[in-house]
């Protein structure tokens, strides 16, 4: 695991990048300068105004700061990523084996930096079940984000997924949307899955471990809170109108048809989270939805569910933006996987998971590299496509991580 600097370890005054493969304002890889003077980006006129080393190796000290010739490697916008819960391994490794939340937390952050995520929304889930997931839990973790944020070197987020049968929860999190507690709301229904569940023991094992009830105690709860439907609703409708008038995006998870999204729709969820099939990511973009796909689903070809081929909806348009889900590693790996295979160019990859998602959040100050905008820059070595690596992130004008090749840059 490459070691990440601290946020720390910047050189005092601006920072020049030049090299030959830059993103710049969602266009193609081509020769660029962009100056990071203090959290901001000025994208320089002409190309790079000097020679690169072979390597790409070259950096200089400047009167004004510091020049990085990074060569070949690709200067893109840091990711922005809307949903990811891989954190929760972090924290529970194993069903009933508990890590302190913050030291959870900071490995989290650690990883994303190197991974050139400049921006997260931990995906936490408020639900009915005990344990990982229960509304203490998420309570306990947004409490924990909160008192960390001036030590993670990533933007990190508060998504929280109100589970609809969990209507106990309701007052709870409406204070926390009232307070600015919450950047973004997803209401999830995985009742219907659970009910489903009694006809699989082997997944209704792993959902009880991981809520700490024993397998009957599980089944007696799913009963009790199904008989209770119109409650849990009227529930979730309450917290989408308080996320609408605090300006909280909300979203909608799973939506299992156009019906669904639609009526997830007029609540105000206008991100369809993972849509169950391609009909359902079809009728959301064409009523002007943002439509999520799920990085792993991208990078495997498929979707462990059996649900909706990300790269199918992609390639048809039916899918606006990328999250990491349940794995950070493959939110790098999307955008090359999508060039490699042709369905599109890189930098059109590469806005599904900066700038499509920033906009989707109303995180108009990021997600490319253009003048103004907030200096989350990731400097990526892709001559191994299948395995890139990212050599220098810098989040909000500091570096955040460097590998082996970024530490040589940053020490010439």
């Amino acid at each position: 695991m490459p070691t990440p600097t601290t946020a720390q370890a910047m050189t005092p005054g601006s920072i020049e990048i030049r090299g030959r493969r830059l993103l710049i304002d969602g266009r193609e890889p081509r020769p660029g300068r962009v100056v990071i003077t203090g959290t901001q980006i000025t994208v320089a006129a002409g190309g790079p105004a000097t020679s690169t080393t072979a390597d790409g190796a070259d950096a200089t000290a400047t009167a004004t700061g510091r020049v990085l010739d990074v060569g070949d490697l690709l200067v893109t916008p840091g990711m922005v990523d809307l949903h990811g819960d891989a954190f929760e391994r972090q924290v529970m490794p194993r069903p009933g084996v508990h890590f302190p939340t913050d030291l959870g937390l900071i490995d989290t952050d650690r990883q994303m930096a190197a991974l050139g995520i400049t921006t997260a929304a931990h995906g936490i889930t408020a639900s009915w079940e005990p344990g990982l997931r229960s509304l203490d839990a998420a309570e306990a973790l947004v409490t924990a984000i909160r008192r960390l944020r001036p030590e993670l070197m990533v933007d990190t987020r508060i998504h929280l997924r109100h589970e609809v049968a969990n209507a106990a929860a309701v007052p709870r999190i409406a204070r926390w949307i009232a307070d600015g507690w919450i950047d973004l709301l997803a209401l999830n229904d995985h009742l219907p899955d659970f009910i489903a569940m009694r006809a699989r023991p082997e997944k209704l094992a792993v959902a009880a471990g991981r809520s700490g009830l024993t397998t009957a105690a599980l089944i007696a709860r799913i009963d009790q809170l199904a008989a209770d439907r119109d409650a849990q609703w009227a529930g979730a409708r309450g917290l989408a109108d308080a996320a609408r008038q605090a300006g909280v995006p909300l979203l909608s998870h799973d939506d299992v048809d156009p019906a669904m999204r639609s009526a997830n729709r007029a609540m105000g969820a206008r991100i369809a989270e993972f849509p169950l099939d391609l009909a359902t990511a079809r009728a959301a973009v064409a009523a002007g939805d943002a439509v999520m796909v799920g990085a792993p689903n991208i990078l495997r070809g498929t979707s462990h569910a059996g649900r909706l081929d990300a790269r199918t909806a992609i390639a048809e348009g039916a899918a606006t933006l990328i999250a990491s889900d349940y794995s950070h590693t493959a939110m790098l790996a999307c955008p090359f996987v999508l060039a490699a295979s042709q369905r599109l160019t890189l930098g059109q990859a590469w806005h599904l998971v900066s700038q499509a998602p920033a906009q989707a959040a109303g995180l108009y100050d990021r997600g490319r590299i253009a003048d103004g905008l907030r200096a989350d820059i990731a400097m990526i070595d892709d001559r191994d496509p299948t395995c890139p690596r990212v050599a220098l992130t810098i989040a909000a004008g500091r570096v955040v991580h460097a590998d082996a090749t970024g530490a040589a840059l940053l020490c010439q």
